[in-house]
């Protein structure tokens, strides 16, 4: 009989390899994945921690409720690198660990916000759309090479997209609360103010967690400071951005366009941003590459196996 029990309700945890599967049998957890395509409710939770050691989810929503429902719980091993929809607080209130799996997805959520950044130029899904209703139809894009892009956030990923931008010869306009300049220096990156860099950029790109500070930090002010030329991508946390002002932006041509890969709430069931053309919305797929699944799944499976056996090296964000 193992020793411990885990649950899995993180969607494609192990889909790339069972590697993550066997560092959790090896160190004597038996591993219950939980067979839901979607996010689980805090209600759909409650009865699956109840005997459980260990909880390896993905955007699932760990309230208070959840983790006290844990009588057994030890730790809460985030599958990915935001840990919003966790309550920290409650979780350090019953002694339980939250881990989260850093550095694992870093290059495929870059190279998906370059993409993005290429098909709203290129109205590239429209052009798809004309040519398979059977017409034979140009519509005229713009070029991303030499153009301005700003960057809010320049951690992991946003130092892994203004890498990727230098290849298209572009000028990179930076904010963050905590600059790093020897990183800056090196690839001609400049630090500015919030609304510096939405003035004079030509795309916005986001890459900073969803907090309280960030929540609703491009709104109605922000999107109109905005160049009426200019793209916003988000693929960072839905709830960065305000949807019914960017709704509004789009709908009135005060930006060009913008592409979702987070939103506030996922699906986006009934959002009237599903009905513009200038919108592209994706399913959360930043991470979603067979190499980012597997390394997400082998940190948090080594998460709980040392967190389990009180070990040191896991990657803990409710420490202090």
């Amino acid at each position: 009989m193992s020793k411990y029990k885990v649950v899995i309700t993180a969607r494609s945890f192990g889909q790339s390899s069972d590697e993550p599967f066997n560092i959790l049998k090896e160190n004597d957890c038996e591993v219950v994945k939980i067979p839901v395509d979607r996010p689980l409710s805090a209600d759909e939770l409650i009865p699956l921690v109840k005997d459980v050691d260990a909880l390896i989810v993905g955007n699932d929503k760990v309230t208070e409720d959840v983790i006290n429902a844990g009588t057994k719980l030890k730790i809460i091993s985030r599958y990915g690198v935001g840990y919003d929809n966790v309550d920290l607080d409650a979780a350090k209130r019953k002694g339980v660990v939250v881990t989260n799996t850093p550095n694992t997805n870093d290059n495929s959520v870059a190279d998906l916000t370059i993409g993005l950044m290429l098909v709203l130029a290129r109205n590239l899904l429209a052009v798809d759309r004309i040519v398979k209703g059977g017409e034979w139809k140009r519509i005229m894009g713009t070029e991303i090479y030499g153009k301005t892009l700003g960057i809010i956030g320049l951690g992991r990923i946003g130092k892994g997209v203004a890498k990727r931008a230098k290849g298209f010869s572009m000028k990179i306009l930076c904010y963050d609360v905590y600059p790093d300049q020897e990183f800056a220096e090196e690839y001609n990156i400049t630090y500015c103010s919030l609304e510096e860099l939405l003035k004079n950029s030509d795309i916005v790109s986001i890459h900073v967690p969803l907090m309280p500070a960030t929540k609703g930090l491009i709104g109605e002010k922000e999107l109109n400071m905005m160049k009426p030329t200019a793209f916003l991508i988000n693929a960072a946390r839905g709830g960065i951005v305000d949807e019914r002002a960017l709704y509004n932006a789009l709908s009135n041509k005060i930006i060009a366009g913008a592409a979702l890969d987070a939103t506030e709430k996922e699906p986006p069931v009934g959002s009237p941003l599903l009905k513009l053309d200038n919108v592209i919305i994706t399913s959360h797929i930043g991470g979603y590459t067979a190499e980012a699944v597997n390394n997400m799944g082998i940190v948090a499976a080594n998460n709980v196996v040392l967190t389990l056996n009180n070990k040191q090296g896991a990657y803990i964000v409710n420490a202090k």
